[in-house]
């Protein structure tokens, strides 16, 4: 499929910036060194244009600039190693996340791309070939089109933050809403014809409805007013949304294309959960990770046993900072107590861990757990923890996976206890907390905002403009200070 350049319209907001995550590698390719020796590849003047139409024409719909590759002007040699990287950059990523990020322990491929791109040429099918290399899936699909569709958008218009200053609830009038109204249309979330004769002020019911189902896709509630978040999050046009598109496509350019086929995954951007068996999807539900000052680190470990009415044994620095301010009444009526100089607290009702852990085994000491803290799992944005991962209906979850394991009577026995008791899962079970700000959820494209900041160092890598951070929002104080 041919696709265009990204148009001048993104000069600002996609442009090719100057800035390299510095302290974080650079931006340069991770499969470098694998293009840096000589190819051992002769092109013919058929073959050079088949590379040149390939980058040109394919790039854009994978999020990357055709400029990362070519300079303009390639021939021989210099053209080859342009095609190794580019077919690298799609098999495996443009960047390396293991020097993007602090912590990246996920499997990352990577390719050897010189003996494809040879056969390639031979058969005469290298835009096949190259697109061969990408993910082969709907999600990966999907975000492409929609990267394609943002793209184009924001050629055609520039538009305008809209002011946030008050909030616009159902049935008001508002001079804002003309703009809000072709911000929703130029998405797909309203028809021109839906809005039929209605004053171009009035904030109406079709409007409305439209508007919950932005919010629902950008993660916020969906109460239909509109509020600052909201508004702001309008006002990010098309360029922001395909940077974010761009970003996403990356990160899945970095994974296996084969996923252990039972695994369970977490999005740390969404605060939810997925759990796949033999292949098959069979649960999604939400979770709570860590605040945007103590985020969920990116990595894959095993699950490898359950804990039933487990106790928490505390780190130092949790203790230091929130244990301090207690008194001694509160402390002891939640059951924390001392041990070896160290502070822990004891199973129960009121235990951080909740009535269940799923222990990994991992070198940040990161893990799934219970809580009793339920409320929180209503909330739309659910970044409360200190990066460990509290999962919604712990208990059903880990009865599940005791079942399918075989070791159901083993936990429900340890549930009966009064005391921390292990159940070992005779095949440990892959988990991969990853950070996805866009994703497909099986019918729509989801946005989700960039609370950890991670965006930023990948679109610098992919020499798009970083963009605006997110503000840090920390969740109000209270008497919630589980892991």
């Amino acid at each position: 499929m041919k696709t265009k350049l990204i148009g001048p319209a993104l000069a600002l907001a996609l442009s090719t910036t100057a800035l390299v995550a510095c302290s974080q590698g650079g931006s340069s390719n991770q499969n470098a060194s694998s293009t840096a020796q000589p190819s051992g590849i002769t092109l013919s003047g058929k073959a050079e244009k088949q590379i040149r139409d390939a980058i040109t024409n394919g790039a854009p719909a994978n999020g990357l600039k055709p400029e990362l590759f070519l300079q303009g002007g390639e021939t021989g040699e210099a053209l080859a190693q342009a095609a190794l990287k580019y077919a690298s950059a799609l098999a495996d990523g443009y960047s390396d996340p293991t020097q993007l990020h602090e912590v990246y322990t996920i499997p990352h491929p990577k390719t050897d791309v010189r003996s494809g791109l040879q056969q390639a040429l031979q058969k005469g099918d290298v835009a096949d070939w190259l697109n061969s290399l990408t993910p082969q899936t709907d999600e990966y699909k999907a975000l492409s089109a929609a990267f394609l569709k943002y793209v184009k958008l924001a050629n055609q218009a520039n538009q305008q933050a809209i002011p946030d200053d008050k909030p616009i609830k159902p049935g008001a009038r508002d001079p804002r809403i003309p703009a809000i109204v072709a911000v929703l249309q130029s998405g797909g979330y309203i028809p021109d014809a839906q809005m039929g004769a209605a004053p171009a002020t009035a904030y109406t019911p079709k409007l409305v409805a439209a508007v919950k189902q932005f919010q629902s896709d950008s993660g916020t509630k969906p109460d239909g007013v509109l509020g600052k978040q909201t508004i702001d999050a309008l006002s990010s046009g098309p360029a922001a949304r395909a940077r974010q598109l761009a970003i996403a496509m990356e990160r899945l350019r970095w994974l296996p294309r084969t996923p252990p086929a039972t695994r369970i995954d977490v999005n740390t951007a969404a605060s939810f959960l997925d759990y796949w068996r033999d292949g098959q999807h069979l649960d999604h539900r939400k979770v709570i990770n860590g605040q945007p000052d103590k985020p969920t680190p990116q990595l894959q470990a095993p699950l490898f046993q359950l804990v039933a009415n487990p106790v928490w044994r505390i780190p130092e620095g949790i203790a230091a900072k929130e244990l301090a301010t207690k008194s001694p009444a509160w402390l002891a009526a939640n059951g924390y107590t001392q041990q070896d100089g160290k502070w822990i607290q004891q199973s129960g009702p009121k235990n951080s861990l909740g009535l269940v852990k799923f222990d990994m085994r991992d070198d940040e000491a990161i893990y799934l757990h219970d809580t009793p803290a339920k409320a929180i799992f209503a909330l739309p944005d659910r970044h409360r923890s200190h990066g460990c991962v509290r999962v919604e209906n712990a208990m059903e979850f880990a009865t599940a996976l005791a079942q399918q394991e075989d070791v159901l009577d083993k936990f429900q026995q340890a549930t009966q206890q009064d005391e921390e008791t292990f159940v070992k899962l005779p095949n440990e079970i892959p988990v991969r907390l990853l950070y996805h700000t866009a994703f497909w959820d099986g019918s729509r494209i989801q946005f989700r905002p960039d609370v950890y900041g991670w965006d930023v160092n990948i679109a610098k890598a992919l020499h798009f403009a970083p963009g605006t951070p997110e503000k840090i929002q920390q969740p109000e104080s209270s008497e919630d200070i589980g892991p």
